[in-house]
């Protein structure tokens, strides 16, 4: 009995060997196997670290320079009226109630002291559900006005970088013999007599004014609307742009953009890329003789205070015919005219 004891430990223990055998050359063949699988791709194993996601960053730039035509033009209105300031304003092809405001307001006024005044509207294509019927009733609105610019890019709020740069092509190609144009928003209120005062002594060439902003930080917050990513701007700081609200270039200037945009990424906020474009020319924007003059929040209709600015946004819900109407009356702007 005490050698069957012996036999049947001694077997026990011989196939408790030959599983530990067993055992340590399976997991030498799991650690072969991964190791191999491991060179030859990582993120197949769920402890491996994993990478930030992809920058976007095409997110962050539009598409120009790009060959756009112009499918709605007035190629001959500034060689036969000669404009001493040509106003633009970018606009949506469907709010034709701007462009009603505008041409019933300030747009309506072709001569100012002397000088003649001429207004255009820059659209680019309808999109989504309606897109053909809106494009029908801006071709009316062309032929019944003769006001209207139109280039063949998808008009939207990211491309307002490439609207701004139509514009400016458009200036160089058909309008660059007047002195000074000025890309103005449609939500605005325009002084053109304190505008013309303040060009008739203006520089004439390298000059671009406005609300002129410098050392402005660029935004990091993703949440922000002007958010930019290290990655897309590596600089802390903007370089001097005019806000975009409104501002004046002698017509020198829209060639010089142009040409410099073929050196630089076209970045979706409007005013700062033209700021970069400038920038690379050398060329600073001029601060306004008056600093007052330009105002991006909107300044409460008041007649005495509208007579002494040249700009400002308005609010959403104004009635801008019968500020018009109130402002161009007779009769003092100031209650006390030594104001």
């Amino acid at each position: 009995l005490s050698n069957r004891s012996e036999d049947i430990q001694q077997g026990a223990k011989k196939r408790w060997g030959c599983w530990c055998h067993l055992l340590t050359l399976f997991l030498f063949l799991i650690f072969a196997t991964s190791v191999i699988i491991l060179e030859a791709d990582p993120s197949q194993f769920s402890f491996t670290h994993k990478s930030a996601p992809k920058l976007e960053k095409h997110k962050y730039f539009v598409e120009y320079p790009h060959e756009y035509h112009f499918v709605i033009n007035e190629p001959e209105k500034c060689k036969q009226q000669k404009p001493f300031l040509v106003l633009m304003v970018p606009v949506a092809p469907q709010n034709r109630g701007h462009r009603n405001n505008i041409r019933s307001t300030w747009g309506n006024e072709s001569t100012v002291l002397g000088k003649v005044v001429k207004l255009f509207f820059l659209l680019g294509l309808p999109t989504g559900k309606g897109a053909e019927q809106v494009q029908q009733q801006v071709l009316q609105e062309s032929r019944e006005h003769q006001d209207l610019i139109q280039s063949d890019f998808v008009d939207c709020y990211k491309n307002l970088t490439i609207k701004t740069m139509m514009i400016l092509e458009w200036l160089d190609s058909y309008c660059s013999s007047a002195s000074y144009a000025m890309k103005i928003d449609s939500d605005t209120f325009l002084n053109l007599d304190n505008l013309i005062n303040m060009l008739l002594n203006a520089p004439k060439i390298n000059y671009m004014t406005g609300m002129v902003e410098c050392n402005a930080v660029v935004s990091r917050d993703p949440s922000s609307k002007w958010y930019l990513p290290v990655e897309v701007f590596p600089e802390p700081k903007y370089p001097c742009y005019s806000i975009g609200m409104g501002y004046i270039l002698s017509l020198d200037l829209p060639r010089k953009v142009v040409h410099s945009s073929k050196h630089n990424k076209a970045l979706y906020i409007e005013d700062v890329y033209l700021g970069m474009c400038m920038k690379y020319l050398g060329i600073l924007p001029t601060h306004p003789p008056d600093l007052n003059c330009f105002h991006y929040i909107p300044v409460l209709y008041d007649r005495c205070a509208y007579s002494k600015l040249i700009i400002t946004t308005t609010y959403e819900h104004t009635d801008h015919v019968w500020v018009w109407k109130d402002f161009k009356r007779s009769g003092p702007f100031c209650i006390d005219e030594t104001q």
